[in-house]
């Protein structure tokens, strides 16, 4: 049997909250759930974990970090991420060298065999992606790469 309060909550919300908006949000969670479980897939194949690969692209994007910067962008805690840096040191994804301006300070710096490893991986998700949108209209695709840049900026100061 359902609490009254949980209840009351609900039908505040879906008055607050239109249906379209309900739906939207239950379809991109699925979205990206099925995302994420083929992601992790195309992660095993290339013998790289989640937070690995996370790294890397945050790496890559944002230049070479220190343990610390890298932490914080993570949201993880220092020593998980030199643990974490260690593995990818001996697998020859990255390498940790001195700061230039000031050698007390270490960064971590991409090599590329991890800038290859994250092509691959993306290449094969976008393949997958490729697949799924296949019996898609162009307008359609193109309409639906509109919608999602627009909510991206709409959220992405959150």
């Amino acid at each position: 049997m359902m609490n009254t309060r949980l209840f009351m909550e609900e039908i505040f919300l879906n008055e607050k909250v239109c249906d379209n908006v309900i739906e939207i949000e239950k379809y991109l969670r699925k979205v990206d759930y099925i995302i994420r479980k083929n992601g992790r897939e195309i992660l095993n194949d290339f013998n790289i974990t989640v937070p690995q690969f996370t790294a890397l692209q945050i790496l890559i994007s944002e230049g070479d970090l220190t343990i610390g910067e890298l932490s914080q962008n993570m949201a993880l805690a220092c020593s998980t991420i030199t643990d974490l840096i260690d593995r990818m040191e001996k697998s020859g994804l990255v390498i940790r060298k001195k700061d230039e301006k000031d050698k007390r300070v270490v960064r971590v710096e991409v090599q590329s065999i991890g800038y290859e490893l994250v092509q691959k991986v993306l290449d094969k998700r976008r393949i997958y992606l490729d697949e799924k949108l296949n019996g898609f209209e162009k307008k359609d695709k193109e309409f639906l790469k509109e919608a999602l840049t627009s909510l991206y900026y709409a959220m992405k100061d959150d």
